[in-house]
């Protein structure tokens, strides 16, 4: 998983490539538009995947197997603010919105199509560019394709289990994430400081009209970082 670096995690086109993860280390995309007690080992995802040589290396579950809407808490740097960005997925056409809060725009990621749309309903455009990176989107239900994990326990967030995992952020800093067994991130943490935290997750279908682009949106160019 790319796991969000705390320098740039409340943007809004980073923080959706960090909650649906990509192989960890891969490029990221940023834009300014719109805003960004662990328990016993015995819950959460955990599946192996096999390394060039052939041995087993177990790694998580990182993209979610059903569709899910879940609302995150984003906490600052200092760890003094927090806002909210909530997140709904599409299993069966690989698709993801992200709605920051109190914001007009959204963002529309297509993985079939390699995608991100951002749309702005207040100032009535719409720019589209290719997804970040070159790394794949890890199928859902499979492990991890690449980076490297280590199992720490588990814990319950927004009253789901899910299994702490030790990973890296983009910026190579040790980052604990905790997904559920079907693939959905409940939370970051670094250096003992939880930087997003789900407060809610519904396993509900996801209607295609929330992943459509409104009609009679001006197109532009994106902006660089």
């Amino acid at each position: 998983m790319a796991v969000c670096s705390t320098r740039v995690r409340r943007n809004t086109l980073f923080l959706a490539t960090c909650l649906l993860a990509l192989a960890d280390g891969a490029a990221a995309y940023a834009q300014s538009a719109g805003a960004a007690t662990v328990a016993p080992d015995n819950a959460g995802a955990a599946s192996s995947s096999a390394t060039s040589d052939g041995q087993s290396v177990e790694a998580p579950v990182i993209t979610p197997s059903a569709d899910v809407d879940v609302m995150y808490e984003l906490a600052s740097p200092q760890g003094d603010v927090s806002t909210h960005q909530r997140m709904r997925w599409q299993v069966a056409t690989l698709r993801q919105r992200l709605d920051p809060e109190k914001s007009a725009v959204f963002m529309l990621t297509s993985w079939q199509n390699r995608t991100l749309s951002v749309v702005d309903m207040g100032r009535k455009r719409v720019s589209v560019m290719p997804v970040p990176g070159t790394q794949q989107l890890t199928p859902p239900g499979q492990p991890a394709m690449i980076g490297s994990y280590a199992r720490l326990g588990s814990s319950v967030v927004a009253g789901e289990q899910c299994t702490v995992w030790r990973t890296k952020d983009t910026d190579g800093h040790p980052t604990d994430a905790c997904y559920t067994a079907d693939g959905v991130l409940l939370q970051v943490a670094q250096g003992g400081q939880i930087t997003v935290r789900a407060v809610s997750v519904q396993r509900t279908a996801q209607p295609d009209s929330l992943f459509v682009i409104p009609d009679g949106l001006k197109q532009e160019a994106p902006a660089h970082p």
